[in-house]
């Protein structure tokens, strides 16, 4: 073959050569776009049947840090004596049986978020066992009184916990 031969040959070839490359680059682009097409689907139907359920253990959450809210479960949960230590053991056990009633939420909320439910239910047990283990608490009347005290100065620890979840539940909007 000669050189003109070649040439020839490379002439004829070179625009079917660029005619498939193109075609490539557009088949290629167009599966990758059908791909993330279809997974952005998937998603949305995902997210579909997750988000109400999402929803709900955000909601239960609340609940969960309402019930266990120190100036809440006062008035809720009534003494059954006088003691103050038997009334703090009461509430304390009244505060874990909610939280475990409730374990199962942490698994459709951020970790960040469970973390700050078990800080504010622990803040909060522990906000009673200082308030039952002072030696001026004789009866379960005064330790009520410490506890609703100590609220007058500072957030209760649910509070922080609550509006995590808001911002969190914002977030999802």
């Amino acid at each position: 073959m000669s050189e003109t031969e070649i040439l020839n040959f490379l002439y004829a070839i070179l625009p079917a050569i660029v005619v498939g490359l193109i075609s490539f680059y557009f088949f290629n682009t167009f599966s990758k776009n059908e791909e993330n097409r279809r997974r952005f689907l998937i998603l949305r139907e995902k997210q579909k049947t997750s988000l109400p359920i999402r929803l709900q253990a955000y909601e239960r959450l609340t609940l969960l840090l309402e019930r266990i809210s120190p100036g809440k479960i006062l008035f809720r949960v009534k003494p059954t004596s006088e003691d103050a230590e038997m009334y703090a053991s009461l509430l304390i056990a009244n505060i874990e049986q909610e939280f475990e009633h409730n374990l199962a939420q942490q698994i459709y909320v951020s970790n960040e978020c469970w973390d700050y439910v078990k800080t504010a239910k622990n803040a909060t047990i522990t906000m009673i066992r200082n308030a039952a283990g002072k030696e001026n608490v004789n009866n379960t009347d005064e330790l009520r009184e410490i506890i609703l005290k100590s609220l007058m100065d500072k957030q209760p620890p649910t509070d922080a916990a609550l509006s995590y979840i808001k911002k969190e539940v914002r977030s999802l909007a």
